[in-house]
């Protein structure tokens, strides 16, 4: 099995960061979560809103719980509102089931963590997200 280490996640957000400062997004907050989502690192940019922390947080927390990533567990909400309603519920509402949360797997397809991205739309938060996660050498899903 393989785990996630400090250094990798540290590399993950640094690597999620200059991607976000590249394409001008605002400020982003990123947080990693091993396998049994657990915190191993996160960020907050100067200028962003003090709740995006939790939000990024509630998004790789909601992907490594469900197995997938956010943009799947939203399409959930929208085909089966009262399952994710209840998963989001069982997660002490700790899950939050919109795009920017990535699953983290190895080569060989195993999940290791998620990365949860928030700071600006959904669709950006991922995409960095999946750029912070290939650039620490790992596979990343969105869902």
């Amino acid at each position: 099995m393989t785990y996630l280490t400090l250094a990798q996640a540290n590399t993950i957000i640094e690597a999620t960061f200059a991607k976000g400062a590249e394409l001008g997004l605002n400020p982003l907050c990123v947080v990693v979560v091993d396998v049994g989502g657990h915190t191993v690192s996160a960020q907050r940019q100067d200028g962003s809103p003090f709740m995006r922390i939790e939000i990024a947080r509630g998004k790789a927390f909601g992907a490594i719980g469900f197995g997938a990533g956010s943009r799947k567990l939203n399409q959930a909400a929208l085909d089966r509102p009262h399952f994710v309603g209840a998963y989001v519920a069982l997660t002490g509402g700790n899950a939050v089931p919109v795009p920017g949360g990535v699953l983290i797997k190895g080569q060989d397809g195993e999940i290791i963590g998620a990365v949860g991205v928030s700071g600006d739309t959904s669709d950006n938060d991922e995409l960095v997200a999946k750029t912070g996660i290939e650039a620490a050498g790992f596979v990343g899903d969105g869902g």
